[in-house]
């Protein structure tokens, strides 16, 4: 099919022709990894290669994803890498194995059931709508929308989680965070070549300050919750949802320290997918003006629909998301390390192999989708959607490990996007191409900068007359 307006390929390196050797691997992981593969890794379910002192497995293979998540997720676990950076953030979901994980899964999910995130709709459309009327107030002027964005999802998750605000040290907790994600978003070259962890990591100084506060601030904020919960109404945010959740099977309540790393995981983990997500869809409907004409009629059409109805209804909009996801996915790679031995489509697997499952590679596959590299939103259009294989998309990762606030993270995603091109339209600037380049997430290289178009301008005030004075009166 030729490339048209709203079929097209953006921006995204092209597949190296022939595998990197060991500096250049090195120098791209650290940079840029999406620049990193090759082209038989879009091509083959399994590619194997040396790196460091092990064996790495990059698995492309739905099956063969099935088996490492799921099927036998035993002899798959977390590599020493993910552990290190994820480390920080204390026992949460995210980190934690094994029995402690069974524990706060099973006490989490009630949190993050659809009922229970349709409750924090008006936050999440509220925060959406103070950004769109900055925005307004901005007609025809540049913002800077992925920082605006990432605060703004920033602003959601304060908002659900801590309803009573950070504090009075509020921006320093905020420019806390900033630094931690800035300073883990990048592959240190001692990680891949499997340096012990006590040899320090460029990014590790800045870091550990920024989380020692962020952690003490989320200290006191439980802290003063605690005190509040006896209050006749408490605040009914997710953060009293954790300190009050028990666990269905043996009645316990999370620990104080089970508490904070999960609000930090949720904080870590929530803010910037979503961000993401958003980011890359206002940038694909920038370039797809069919397209941002077919979701524009669809959110009139629907209108004012109670919450609950919305993300069932919104059927074209929540299809530009998904296809967003597919081609940036939010998390850009899974790994494990293997325990023992095993066989991927008949690839042999060592002891100790690393286990690299890219979504970002999956996700533009060429044994997995047609034309992978163009930007379709109708493969998530009925019936097409239900053909997908369920280890062939996986933006939030996929099996018993799977990303707990995927509801949640679609219904946000899904009201912002809503909110801004109800009123909006967002250009991209002609003298500043996008790239994509991959952090924590996958971001726009050197952030991203729009110009701003209010299609609902509003209505200027009448003009009333000027009175005539009687001195004025020509009585000639």
């Amino acid at each position: 099919m030729p490339e048209t307006l709203d079929r097209f390929r953006p921006a995204a390196p092209a597949p190296r022709q022939k595998p990197l050797g060991p500096i250049g691997l090195l120098r791209a992981l650290w940079s840029n990894p999406l620049e990193a593969w090759s082209e038989a890794h879009f091509q083959e379910p399994v590619v194997t290669a040396g790196l460091g002192f092990s064996q790495v497995a990059v698995v492309s293979s739905p099956d063969a994803i099935r088996r490492v998540l799921v099927e036998h997720r035993s002899n798959y676990r977390k590599d020493t890498f993910q552990r290190r950076v994820m480390s920080a953030l204390g026992s949460g979901l995210l980190t934690a194995e094994d029995e402690q994980w069974h524990v706060q899964r099973r006490t989490l999910a009630p949190i993050f059931t659809r009922k229970a995130v349709l409750e924090f709709s008006p936050a999440m459309a509220q925060a959406a709508e103070e950004l769109v009327e900055c925005w307004r107030a901005r007609d025809g002027q540049l913002v800077n929308v992925a920082a605006d964005v990432t605060r703004l999802t920033l602003d959601v998750l304060e908002r659900t989680i801590f309803s009573d605000g950070l504090g009075r040290d509020t921006e320093d907790v905020r420019a806390a965070m900033r630094v931690y994600f800035d300073s883990i978003g990048r592959i240190d070259p001692l990680d891949i070549l499997g340096v012990p962890d006590f040899v320090p990591r460029l990014g590790q100084f800045g870091a550990r300050r920024a989380l020692a506060l962020f952690r003490n601030a989320v200290d006191a904020i439980i802290a003063t919750r605690r005190r509040r919960l006896a209050d006749a109404a408490p605040p009914r945010d997710i953060l009293s949802l954790l300190i009050e959740a028990k666990d269905p099977e043996t009645g316990r309540s999370l620990s104080e320290e089970g508490i904070k790393s999960n609000i930090i995981t949720l904080i870590v983990a929530g803010h910037e997918t979503t961000a993401s997500a958003l980011i890359w869809s206002l940038v694909l409907l920038a370039s797809a003006p069919s397209w941002r004409q077919r979701v524009t009629a669809e959110i009139d059409r629907v209108g004012d629909t109670p919450f609950e109805d919305i993300a069932d209804r919104l059927i074209e909009t929540r299809a530009v998301l998904e296809e967003s996801l597919r081609l940036y996915p939010p998390l850009p790679a899974i790994s494990r390390v293997a325990v023992e031995e095993d066989v991927l489509c008949g690839v042999p697997i060592r002891r100790g192999s690393l286990i690299v499952i890219a979504p970002y590679v999956v996700h533009r596959h060429h044994r997995l989708w047609d034309e992978p590299d163009a930007f379709d939103p109708t493969r998530f259009l009925p019936p097409g959607r239900d053909a997908i294989d369920p280890f062939a998309y996986l933006p939030f990762g996929r099996g018993p490990r799977g990303c707990i606030g995927i509801t949640f993270a679609m219904q946000e995603a899904t009201l912002i996007l809503r909110a801004i091109v109800r009123k909006l339209d967002l250009e991209l600037r002609p003298d500043s191409p996008v790239w994509p380049v991959h952090r924590i997430t996958l971001q726009p290289a050197g952030g991203l900068w729009m110009l701003a178009k209010d299609k609902t301008p509003r209505r200027a005030a009448p003009r009333v007359a000027e009175p005539i004075l009687p001195e004025a009166i020509d009585h000639g």
